[in-house]
C-alpha cells in the first residue's frame, strides 16, 4: 500500500472510530435527558396541582369521590382546550397530562382518565406508596409489555392539610408524546456528526496530499541525485526540511567522495604511461649502449619528465581556479588583443606546421574579465586546436559582438569529436586521441577553459563542424 493510501487509511479509521464512540454518547444520553427534563416539570406541576386539590380532599367524606367539583371541573376545561405551540419548529397541539388523587389509604378518589381507576387500591404503586412515606414518588410503566415507546411518566406529590398528609396527586405524562423532540435532537446529532467526519476526512486528505507532495519532492530530489543532475535543496518545513538537508550532505560528501575516487583513477593513469617510459629508458640505461641510443632514451626521460611537469601545473592551475570564486566588477579587456597576442607568440609552432589563421570577424569590444586567466583559457582552446588540425589545414577564428554577450568562435579542419563524446568535452583527463601521433593528452586543457568561463559567468559550447570541431565561448558583456 503505498504511503498517502496508508496515511489516509490511519486518519479515517481514528476519526471515524473517534465520530462513532462520540455520537453513540451523545445519542445515548439525548432521550434520557429529555425524559429527566420532563421529569422536572412533572414534579412542578404536581405540586401545583396538590394545593389546588387540597381544600377538596379534606373535605371529602368517606368513601365519596372528586368526580363532581370545582377540581373537576378546572381538569375538564384544561381537557377541552385547544392549543397549538411550535416549540422550536416543533407543533404541540394535545394536551397530554393525565391526573389522578388518591386519598390518605391509597384509594383512587379521582381520574381524569377513562374512570375504571375510581375507588381502585393504588397504595402499592410506588408513585403513590413513597409518596405516603414521605419520599420522593415516581414511576416509568409500559402502556403495553412489549412496547417501550408506550412508557408513561408518573409523579406524585402529597396533598397536605394542615400539615398533614391527606392524599397523593400523581401527574403523568406519556413518553410517546416526547418522542418527536428526542428524534429532532438524534437527526440533528447525526447531521452534525456526518458533516464532522466529512470536514475530517477532507482535513484528512488535505494532509495526506500535503505530506505525500512534500515526500514526493524529497523523493525526486533523491532520484535525481543518483541520477546525477544537480538540483536545488527542496524547501521543506520541519522534520522533511531536516532530512532533507542531511540529505543534500550526504550527497555532496559522496559526490565529493566518488569525484576524489574518480579524479585518482584517472591521474593515475595519466602518470602511469610517462612512468613506465621513464623506467624503462631508466633501466635500458644501466646497460652498455652506443651513444646515440643513449641519448634517445636520456631524451625520453627528459621528455616524460616534461610532460608529467606540465600534467602537475595544469593540475595546480585547475584546482587553483576551482577554489575561486566568481569576482566583480571586473577590469575591462578586449578578448581579440588577447587572441592577437597569442598568435604572435604562437607564430613559430603555426608555421611548422603549415597551419593558417583566417578571420572570419573580428572585433574589439572589451568585456569584464580577468586578462591573466582569461589569455590562459584562451592559449590553451589554441593549444588544442593546433593538436587536431590536420597540416596544413585552417584555424578559423571569430570574434563577434552580440546584445548580451562577446562570442569567440573557433573551429579546426581536425577529425573532430563523436556525437556521445561531445558532452564529455572539458571534464578532466578526459580525450580524443590526436591525429599526428594516436597519443591522447589529459584534458585538463579544455578543463582550465570551462572553468575560467565559469568564473567569468560565460559559457562554452561544442559543436561539430563537418570536419572538425567548434567552440563557441561567451563572455557576458556586464
Amino acid at each position: 500500500m503505498r504511503l498517502g493510501l496508508r496515511l489516509l487509511f490511519g486518519f479515517f479509521v481514528i476519526t471515524g472510530l473517534a465520530g462513532f464512540f462520540v455520537l453513540r454518547v451523545f445519542l445515548g444520553e439525548v432521550k434520557p435527558a429529555v425524559q429527566q427534563v420532563s421529569e422536572d416539570i412533572l414534579v412542578d406541576a404536581a405540586h401545583l396541582l396538590a394545593e389546588q386539590a387540597a381544600p377538596e380532599l379534606a373535605a371529602l367524606a368517606p368513601g365519596a369521590t372528586l368526580q363532581q367539583g370545582a377540581f373537576a371541573d378546572a381538569v375538564q376545561r384544561y381537557r377541552a382546550r385547544q392549543v397549538d405551540a411550535e416549540i422550536w419548529g416543533l407543533h404541540k397541539r394535545s394536551l397530554d397530562f393525565r391526573l389522578y388523587l388518591t386519598d390518605a389509604g391509597g384509594r383512587v378518589v379521582f381520574d381524569d382518565g377513562p374512570g375504571d381507576a375510581l375507588d381502585a387500591d393504588y397504595s402499592r404503586w410506588r408513585d403513590v406508596a413513597r409518596t405516603l412515606r414521605g419520599e420522593y414518588g415516581a414511576r416509568a410503566t409500559r402502556a403495553e409489555a412489549h412496547d417501550g415507546a408506550s412508557t408513561v411518566l408518573y409523579v406524585a406529590a402529597p396533598v397536605l392539610h394542615q400539615g398533614q398528609r391527606i392524599g397523593v396527586l400523581t401527574v403523568a405524562k406519556p413518553v410517546r408524546t416526547l418522542q418527536p423532540i428526542v428524534d429532532r435532537a438524534e437527526r440533528h446529532i447525526l447531521v452534525a456528526g456526518a458533516w464532522l467526519l466529512g470536514l475530517s476526512l477532507a482535513v484528512g486528505v488535505a494532509v495526506t496530499l500535503w505530506m505525500v507532495a512534500a515526500v514526493r519532492r524529497l523523493r525526486r530530489y533523491a532520484q535525481q541525485a543518483r541520477a546525477g543532475e544537480p538540483q536545488p535543496l527542496p524547501a521543506l518545513p520541519g522534520e522533511l526540511g531536516d532530512l532533507a538537508s542531511a540529505m543534500a550532505t550526504m550527497r555532496e560528501r559522496l559526490e565529493d567522495r566518488g569525484h576524489v575516487e574518480q579524479q585518482m583513477r584517472a591521474l593515475t593513469h595519466e602518470l602511469k604511461s610517462p612512468l613506465t617510459a621513464i623506467g624503462g629508458a631508466a633501466e635500458l640505461l644501466h646497460d652498455e649502449l652506443p651513444a646515440p641510443d643513449r641519448e634517445a632514451f636520456a631524451d625520453q626521460i627528459g621528455d616524460q619528465v616534461q610532460r608529467l611537469r606540465a600534467l602537475v601545473d595544469q593540475l595546480l592551475e585547475l584546482s587553483k581556479l576551482e577554489g575561486l570564486k566568481p569576482q566583480a566588477p571586473l577590469p575591462p579587456v578586449s578578448p581579440l588583443q588577447l587572441i592577437d597576442a597569442l598568435l604572435q607568440d604562437l607564430a613559430a609552432p603555426l608555421r611548422q606546421r603549415g597551419l593558417a589563421v583566417h578571420w572570419a570577424q573580428r572585433d574589439g569590444t572589451a568585456v569584464p574579465a580577468d586578462a591573466e586567466r582569461l589569455r590562459l583559457a584562451l592559449s590553451n582552446l589554441l593549444a588544442n586546436a593546433m593538436d587536431f588540425a590536420p597540416a596544413g589545414s585552417v584555424i578559423e577564428l571569430a570574434v563577434q559582438a552580440e546584445p548580451q554577450a562577446l562570442c569567440i568562435t573557433l573551429r579546426d579542419h581536425g577529425p573532430g569529436v563523436p556525437d556521445f563524446a561531445l558532452p564529455q568535452l572539458g571534464q578532466r583527463f578526459f580525450s580524443t586521441p590526436r591525429p599526428a601521433d594516436g597519443r591522447k593528452g589529459s584534458g585538463l586543457g579544455l578543463a582550465i577553459v570551462r572553468q575560467v568561463l565559469l568564473l567569468h559567468r560565460g559559457a562554452l559550447q561544442f559543436e561539430p563542424a563537418q570536419p572538425g570541431l567548434r567552440v563557441r565561448l561567451s563572455l557576458p558583456r556586464s
